[in-house]
């Protein structure tokens, strides 16, 4: 096959046979604005060629499958064969989620062990999994907070407080809720600044949103005194799980003293996510505001005679909570990516504190590696000047300013120079306190190896041509964009190639 699936538009007598255009009595009931004015030009292709198209099409791809993926807060792991297996099972992928309960005692058994699991490890009391995505669970959290303060009659509280460090759904979730955000600026070394939330907080606190470790990759010693801050001036703590594989056997957000939680099962637990989904972002409570959790979750009882469950002698069954605030999504959580979820944790729970520890192991040895290069590259030595080493976790970020300073070359045009060497390239200009950020997460799934190679690699960049880097990549399928063009003038659908001969 050459050139592209459209060279056999319009085929009379090749491939797949198009429909007959739709009857003139059904095509009444279709109002005329949504009519075509012609029939499409569907491209017509044999089987074969078919397979070809979209098997080069996924050459072209990026993924975790053929490559390092250093997208830091991210978390682009691999994710375990066996978990697609499983999920695949037909009494997992060919159910409806409007089964009778009976018909579903697997799945519900599978949902309930996730909550009590998810609650365990995080000190919550009460778990949804409801949410499909983390953003989903952020704001779903800050709802159930709301629903709190008003059964208090505390509906005054009408500001959220959210560091200058924290990711950008923190403050959008906040505001769906119809919150005013008091952003509060990091101390020097990159940590939270308790004197900045001393002066925030007030009688109209609702709450208070962060992450540990935070977006730097850097752990917060001080957590339990801010947390003390907040509940004493009246706030809730929410915790932003982002970045909880970073912390599972070593502590928790309840200990920490937070009242809810949302958990990245996308991130932490492995179940694959990119381009769009799917993901799943559950959420876990303290008791006090598991009443307001959305509908349905999981409940576990004693079965009766005439009830047949999975063998453990429980019956399973969906429970409304008493002051629910509904739903957030659809149906009842992204049940592929609970049970991919599920089936990491019921084989590496016994490893979770080991996964916490290479993850944290492999960022701090990447970042040592790589901010020790030559004397003569251009490179931050710190992530963010004077922060202790022994606080960086799971991530780490590096400034290319002093690059940008010495000849032009910013942290983006590092970013797409890694593409050429076979890397994905890192989160860029994220968190935007650092200047000129690049964002590493190399997880616990990679080797000694492939951390000592991509070092290797980032350190040739720096010491390469600046007229190269500048105009990189050059061995992608698409070259360097015009982004600006690109924002203003989206183009949504497909047109057809034009003949540019």
């Amino acid at each position: 096959m050459t050139g592209t699936i459209f060279d056999f538009n319009g085929s009379k007598e090749a491939g797949w046979s198009q429909p007959e255009p739709i009857s003139a009595a059904s095509l009444e009931l279709i109002p005329q604005q949504l009519r075509r004015i012609k029939l499409p030009e569907w491209p017509r292709a044999s089987e074969p060629e078919l397979v070809r198209h979209y098997t080069q099409l996924s050459q072209k791809n990026f993924g975790i499958d053929t490559g390092f993926y250093p997208l830091g807060s991210c978390t682009m792991k691999h994710n375990p064969r066996l978990n697609e297996r499983i999920v695949q099972h037909p009494g997992i992928d060919r159910i409806h989620p409007l089964q009778p309960e009976s018909q579903v005692q697997g799945l519900l058994a599978i949902y309930y062990e996730m909550q009590e699991m998810l609650a365990i490890c995080s000190g919550m009391d009460a778990v949804t999994l409801q949410p499909v995505a983390g953003a989903q669970g952020e704001f779903t959290a800050i709802r159930c907070i709301q629903e709190y303060h008003r059964e208090k009659g505390e509906s005054h509280r009408d500001k959220v407080i959210v560091p200058d460090s924290a990711h950008g759904t923190n403050p959008a979730s906040a505001s769906m809720c119809g919150y005013q955000i008091i952003e509060i600026p990091s101390a020097h070394d990159g940590r939270i600044d308790l004197d900045a939330l001393r002066s925030a907080v007030g009688d109209d606190t609702a709450a208070m949103m962060i992450t540990n470790p935070s977006t730097l990759g850097v752990f917060e010693p001080e957590i339990a005194e801010a947390t003390k801050i907040v509940h004493n001036a009246g706030g809730q703590m929410y915790y932003d799980g982002a970045n909880f594989n970073a912390i599972l056997g070593k502590t928790d957000p309840g200990r920490m003293g937070f009242d809810a939680v949302h958990y990245n099962l996308h991130k932490t637990f492995s179940q694959p996510h990119g381009g769009g989904g799917p993901g799943s972002g559950p959420i876990g409570v303290k008791e006090h505001l598991s009443k307001f959790l959305p509908a349905p979750i999981v409940g576990r009882r004693e079965a009766m005679e005439d009830e047949v469950g999975v063998g453990d002698g429980h019956w399973y069954h969906w429970v409304t909570p008493e002051r629910t605030i509904g739903k957030v999504q659809q149906w009842n959580g992204n049940a592929g990516a609970v049970v991919r979820s599920w089936a990491f944790y019921r084989r590496y729970g016994h490893e979770l504190e080991t996964m916490s520890e290479h993850a944290v192991l492999n960022a701090n040895y990447l970042r040592h590696v790589m901010m020790n290069p030559d004397p003569n590259l251009q490179i931050h030595a710190m992530p963010v000047e004077g922060c202790p080493a022994d606080v960086v976790k799971h991530e780490f970020t590096l400034s290319m300013s002093p690059l940008k300073e010495a000849n032009g070359v910013t942290g983006k045009d590092v970013a797409k120079r890694l593409l050429d060497y076979g890397y994905m390239a890192p989160t860029l200009y994220f968190p935007q306190i650092v200047p000129e950020c690049l964002m590493f997460e190399p997880t616990e799934t990679e080797s000694k190896e492939v951390l000592d190679k991509f070092a290797q690699d980032f350190h040739s960049i720096l010491a390469e041509d600046p007229e190269i880097i500048l105009s990189s990549p050059h061995t992608t399928p698409v070259g360097r964009v015009d982004e600006v063009w690109a924002a203003r003038n989206l183009i949504l659908r497909h047109n057809k190639p034009q003949d540019l001969s």
